[in-house]
């Protein structure tokens, strides 16, 4: 009987053996980086005192709804690199500061505070830091938050916007 045997080649050289260690390897890397991921990017959107939170939206309505009962219109425009308010409304005295925060509609280290400094009656200015182009919601209240509007805008802002109930002029309300 005359068997002859093939020579073997090396193991590497076999695909099977590839198959079976590249599939289960793969498989690693791929959690790897799903966790990597996970891990870099996890979302703040669920807060962990949601309860308070949600019991403050209340508070939050009253603020917009005393702001809605002062009939209080903020008309904001950018001039060069200033930020210029004209706040319009029945209110005893104007705030000496307004706080404007625009917040990113997903990540809160993409939200920025402007305090608006009074120049005049009504009047309001602030140096803009460079902000990043896209959508931003607008909050704008005093520094004791007796009141406050709420608006949305596209940055770069090009036109003038208003926030609160809108003037006899055309200027769209976001």
């Amino acid at each position: 009987m005359n068997t002859a045997v093939s020579p073997k080649s090396p193991w590497w050289k076999e695909p099977m053996v590839w198959l079976i260690i590249g599939l289960p390897t793969t498989a690693v890397i791929a959690s790897m980086v799903t966790w990597w991921i996970a891990a870099e990017g996890a979302d703040p959107l669920v807060a962990d005192d949601y309860y308070k939170q949600g019991m403050a939206i209340t508070q939050t309505l009253e603020k917009e709804a005393r702001a809605s009962s002062l009939g209080l219109n903020m008309r904001l425009s950018v001039q060069g690199s200033e930020l210029h308010g004209h706040l319009q409304g029945r209110l005893d005295h104007y705030p000496d500061r307004l706080l404007l925060t625009l917040v990113h509609p997903s990540r809160d280290e993409r939200d920025f505070n402007i305090v608006l400094i009074a120049t005049d009656q009504g009047e309001y200015r602030a140096t803009l830091p460079a902000l990043p182009a896209g959508q931003r919601r607008l909050i704008l209240q005093p520094e004791d938050e007796d009141w406050r509007l709420v608006g949305r805008v596209t940055l770069p802002l090009i036109q003038p916007i208003s926030l609160g109930t809108l003037p006899a002029s055309n200027t769209p309300r976001l």
